[in-house]
């Protein structure tokens, strides 16, 4: 999972289930939402690179603005980032091959 703190300044733009993260230095990363998961009253999308090489999640807060706006926010709280991923992993299992390399969870596509 890739941690909060590292996750790109946000300035996306949403087309249905696709988002797109642009950094500070311009680098644009496309992300597939994978699933939309509830915690505390709270949703959380859990984002999946179209990379193949990229090989690390994205979990962020989704906050509606109004009717017509959703925005992504980073969680502060890692325990609570890191049972969203847990979550995913149990209900994606048969989709992602799911390893901890250093604290990081990678995936593949399951074969």
């Amino acid at each position: 999972m890739t941690d909060i703190n590292n996750t790109p300044e946000l300035n996306e733009e949403e087309y249905e289930d696709v988002v797109v993260m642009t950094d500070d230095e311009g680098n644009e990363y496309v992300y597939d939402i994978a699933a939309r998961i509830e915690k505390n009253d709270d949703e959380y999308v859990v984002l999946v690179p179209q990379d193949e090489e990229d090989d690390e999640v994205v979990i962020l807060k989704s906050v509606i603005v109004d009717d017509e706006t959703e925005e992504f926010v980073a969680e502060e709280n890692e325990a609570i980032t890191d049972e969203i991923f847990e979550e995913f992993k149990q209900l994606f299992a048969d989709e992602y091959n799911f390893t901890d390399e250093d604290e990081d969870a990678m995936f593949t596509d399951a074969e």
